[in-house]
């Protein structure tokens, strides 16, 4: 029988000090939840020397340690300070060097759409994920999706990738902004909503084409984040003049956009996950889906599931919920109960059930 205590729990927390992308939610919003449960493994966190972090600090231990910064400290120092622990790490990368750990892989699209990524990217990605799910105790994903797909790869068998799904109640702790709607020239359920996406698996060109059908003259399709006109101008696409770039928003900016939206636009041809729509639920916002990747499992019966390269049907989706408001308010209720079940305590929970069972039997 092993009698030896458990080991310590280390969270790379090099997310912290990084500028905020969906993936470092994910991971804050997973620490802060872990570090609020009363019944948890001992844990700490470990950044690099100097770092300004981005995000505020979570109910945990958060201590330097070693040299330099980036990959170099992941790489060299993290591994060091790890030791006799079992890591955590959120953000698809992992230290080479490290066994003893576990890391959350979102996706498996560095190997399903390298495109949307870059060749050097992509093969750097890559290899971190195939040497974690070769060499360490287990991986973490997102859905069920992910996992299959994980799987399929070769990455890891079934039995060491563990599904921990996002949660989405941060939303609800996030004051509304709605001077945005005014800024904007918008008004409540007259406008969708997508992101400012010029990657080729977000297929945000099907929205493009569907927005310049002439019955959706009228409603404005809002993109928000980074890419603007000229990214997409680039890619080769047309933008209709119902196009609105809101550029990065803040915070509460992005949930007033949510919840007044008549609905959530995720053509996606695959997704992990998938956030935003499932956000949108939670602030009782339509979603409108590709019946693709995580998203039929994540949004359940609050989204429309539209043909993703059928402009024709995102248009007449679009018009059925500005037409026929039992629609859409049966999609919003459906929707805001379905997505009630991803809360972070929930996720975090998983997560101590996991851990417990890769540390049953320890070194």
């Amino acid at each position: 029988m092993n009698t030896q205590a458990p080991p310590g729990v280390l969270i790379n927390g090099r997310f912290l000090s990084a500028a905020p992308t969906a993936v470092h939610r994910v991971a804050y919003e997973l620490t802060r939840a872990l570090g609020e449960l009363p019944q948890r493994p001992q844990v700490s966190i470990a950044v690099p020397p100097g770092a300004r972090l981005a995000w505020p600090a979570p109910n945990l231990p958060v201590r330097e340690t070693g040299r330099l910064h980036g990959i170099a400290w992941e790489q060299l120092f993290l591994p060091q300070a790890a030791r006799g622990q079992l890591l955590l790490g959120f953000c698809n990368m992992a230290p080479f060097s490290v066994r003893a750990g576990l890391t959350m892989v979102h996706d498996a699209q560095v190997f399903t759409t390298p495109r949307s990524y870059g060749q050097v990217r992509s093969a750097w990605a890559r290899l971190h994920i195939r040497r974690a799910g070769a060499a360490q105790r287990g991986l973490l994903t997102v859905s069920e999706f992910a996992k299959r797909e994980l799987v399929s790869l070769g990455i890891a068998p079934p039995e060491r990738i563990h599904v921990v799904h996002n949660g989405v109640d941060h939303v609800r702790r996030i004051s509304r902004d709605d001077t945005v709607l005014g800024r904007l020239g918008l008004s409540p359920r007259r406008y969708a909503l997508a992101l400012a996406n010029v990657q080729p698996h977000k297929n945000i060109g099907l929205l493009l084409r569907a927005f310049a059908r002439p019955g959706l003259a009228g409603l404005p399709l809002v993109l928000t984040g980074r890419a603007r006109a000229a990214d997409f101008a680039a890619a080769g696409w047309s933008l209709p003049a119902n196009t609105v770039f809101a550029g990065y928003v803040s915070e509460g900016e992005m949930t007033s956009l949510q919840a007044h939206a008549l609905a959530v636009c995720t053509p996606s041809l695959t997704e992990g996950f998938g956030l935003p729509p499932v956000e949108g639920l939670m602030l009782g916002t339509p979603a409108l889906i590709a019946p693709c990747g995580a998203l039929p499992e994540v949004c359940g019966p609050g989204a429309l599931q539209v043909d993703p390269h059928d402009p024709v049907a995102w248009e007449g989706a679009l018009l059925r919920l500005q037409n026929d408001p039992a629609l859409w308010q049966g999609l919003a209720d459906a929707g805001q109960i379905y997505a009630a079940r991803f809360t972070w305590e929930a996720a975090a929970r998983k997560l101590v059930e996991v851990i417990a069972q890769v540390t049953a039997q320890w070194p």
